[in-house]
């Protein structure tokens, strides 16, 4: 039997505060070589300007073996009322490699990518921020603000989009869910000037202006995962103690480090840390209160794999999903 779950029944079971324990320890363990994560293979699919990406990972100490197909198509929401962002994840037995579990993948890459910014903040921020500036009131937005309030002490987010009518959605949804005061800023220096800052965008280009970043601002950039696209400029880069989730990875896909890179603005030695040697204390995170950290993500599979692997224990501990023999 395969339990199915569906979006509203993953949502039931997964708590951020759950996925950010689980993704940290997924982190653990791959900077502990207990992982097994190929480089995620990817399609382009350029006439309808999206891409296809097939994660698959193993970990070893959690007993997860998993694979999440995701697309991220710019134009669904426009043209077809659908998710940018889109997924499905198979879990196995890794017993028998039988498939034990299907899940919708949106909600658990939504809930991941929040979780792994939580546990970069935990090293990396500021203790007593209190603001966040966050780019994109899309689902990412949501959930990268929902960890932030679930590790650090936040009262105000101020949050930027293109679409002001999706800031004030935002706006009205999460003020009263989270209990923090929201501000639609007008400008983007007005939501980055701030002691956390959120990148979760699909821009191509950058919308931070690194001279103009605060000392002691923590930031996470996590919308962009080409190597020719960027959210955060090459100044944002240079300033910063740079933290990535996988140095391989980044290299090969993050145009934040790219493009500063082939700029000659940097050399790949920039990179201070992985964010599993901070989890394992193998590195010191933030060292003092004045450096500008930036945490660099591209998604990796572990993190679905330990997040679907928490939604699966859940569901069944509480009936939740539909069994089907296929």
């Amino acid at each position: 039997m395969v339990l199915i779950l569906s979006r509203e029944a993953v949502e039931k079971v997964l708590k951020m505060s759950d996925c950010i324990d689980a993704v940290e320890k997924a982190f653990g363990e791959l900077a502990s070589n207990k992982a097994v994560m190929p480089l995620r293979p990817t399609i382009n699919v350029d006439e309808y300007e999206g891409v296809s990406l097939y994660m698959p990972a193993y970990l070893m100490e959690t007993g997860s073996l998993a694979c999440k197909i995701v697309t991220v198509y710019k134009n669904n929401p426009q043209k077809f009322n659908l998710p940018t962002i889109l997924g499905t994840v198979l879990l196995q037995d890794p017993r028998t490699g039988k498939v034990i579990c299907m899940m919708e993948g949106g909600i658990v890459t939504a809930m991941r990518t929040g979780a792994v910014t939580g546990v970069a903040a935990k090293y990396l921020a500021r203790k007593d921020s209190k603001t966040i500036g966050l780019f994109g009131a899309g689902a990412q937005g949501r959930t990268q603000l929902m960890a932030i309030c679930t590790v650090l002490d936040i009262e105000r987010c101020k949050v930027y989009d293109i679409s002001a009518e999706a800031a004030n959605r935002f706006k009205q949804e999460l003020e009263p869910k989270l209990g923090i005061k929201i501000e639609v800023a007008s400008s983007p220096i007005e939501a980055m000037q701030n002691g956390v800052v959120i990148t979760a965008t699909t821009s191509e280009k950058p919308i931070l202006d690194g001279r103009k970043l605060l000392e002691g601002t923590f930031v996470s950039g996590i919308g962009s995962h080409a190597p020719t696209r960027r959210e955060l400029d090459t100044e944002t880069i240079k300033r910063s103690k740079l933290v990535v989730d996988q140095k391989s990875a980044c290299l090969a896909e993050a145009g934040d480090i790219v493009i500063p890179i082939k700029e000659g603005a940097i050399t790949e030695d920039h990179v201070y840390a992985e964010l599993g040697e901070l989890v394992l204390g193998k590195k010191p995170g933030r060292t003092n209160e004045k450096e500008i950290t930036v945490f660099k993500s591209v998604g990796l599979a572990i993190q679905d794999v330990a997040t679907a692997k928490l939604v699966y224990d859940k569901a069944k501990e509480a009936g939740v999903g539909v069994e089907l023999e296929i």
